[in-house]
Order: structure tokens, then C-alpha cells, then sequence
């Protein structure tokens, strides 16, 4: 079962290096992790995204809370949240397809944020059902290349 967790933390040197060594010494996989400062410059927030079940969730937890600069952990397991990736996908685009991936791009709200002769790239947002269905209608096109990033996540009021 996937798990998104934020993490707010001290904006130090070598914190995610110790977050990211906390799983892997203890054998806990990260399928994506995100991190950037908030308002206030010396935290950052990471939102991490893993899987496993309730066991190895509260050992994480419990984990993450130990280490010295790890200010709040947040599960969004049982919150309501707003959950987005971003993703850059460079395609083929000969004169004869253009049209058409421009067509697919419209439906899902894509940007073109760089165009070739040859290449079109896309700019889109939303979340890993989107991403994936406008990749997966892009696939007979050619990808050349696809860049995602991982998820962010906010609680709702």
C-alpha cells in the first residue's frame, strides 16, 4: 500500500542524506520524494511517497521523529489532501503529427514549453492517473524523453 508522508525540517546541510539513510539502513523503500523551503527559509518540507504496510508505516514514523532535525511528520493516510506531480515529456513531432499531439496536449491541459522542427515538449500537472494516461496516448508518437517529478501533497481545511 503507497503512503505519503510530509516531513518538515530544519533547512540544515546533510538532512536528506539522513532521511534518505534512514530507509534504505532500514530497508524501507522511497518511490519518490520531493523537498523544498516554506515561508519561513530555515524549513524545508518533503513529502515522501512509499509503500508497506501499517507495521512498517508507524516503524517509519517512529523513525523519522527520532531523528534531531525532523521538526513534524505528517501521514496523510487518514487526512483529506490535494495531491499533484509535474511532468516534462519531450515527444517526436514531424509536420504530419504536430497537430495531432497538440490536439492530446489540449485535452489534458498540457503546455508546450519548447518546440523543434522535429520535437515538441509538454509541461503538465495533476496527479499519476493524469500523468500517465496523457504519456500512455503520447507512446505511439515517440517519447524521447520524460521527466517526473515526485508527488507534493497539502491537507485540506
Amino acid at each position: 500500500m503507497k503512503h505519503i508522508i510530509s516531513v518538515l525540517v530544519e533547512n540544515k546541510f546533510g538532512v536528506l542524506s539522513r532521511v534518505s539513510g534512514l530507509f534504505s539502513g532500514r530497508g524501507f523503500n522511497i518511490e519518490t520524494i520531493s523537498i523544498g523551503p516554506t515561508l519561513d527559509p530555515s524549513i524545508s518540507q518533503m513529502t515522501i511517497v512509499t509503500t508497506g504496510d501499517e507495521r512498517i508505516l508507524e516503524q517509519i514514523i517512529k523513525q523519522l521523529n527520532k531523528l534531531i532535525d525532523v521538526i513534524k511528520v505528517t501521514d496523510f493516510a487518514d487526512k483529506e489532501f490535494v495531491e499533484r506531480e509535474m511532468c516534462l515529456i519531450k515527444i517526436n513531432a514531424p509536420l504530419d503529427l504536430r497537430s495531432e499531439a497538440l490536439r492530446i496536449a489540449d485535452i489534458f491541459r498540457a503546455r508546450v514549453v519548447d518546440s523543434t522542427q522535429k520535437s515538441y515538449t509538454f509541461q503538465l500537472t495533476g496527479d499519476e492517473k493524469k500523468i500517465n494516461a496523457f504519456v500512455e496516448l503520447l507512446q505511439p508518437m515517440g517519447i524521447k524523453e520524460i521527466v517526473r517529478t515526485g508527488k507534493v501533497a497539502i491537507t485540506r481545511d
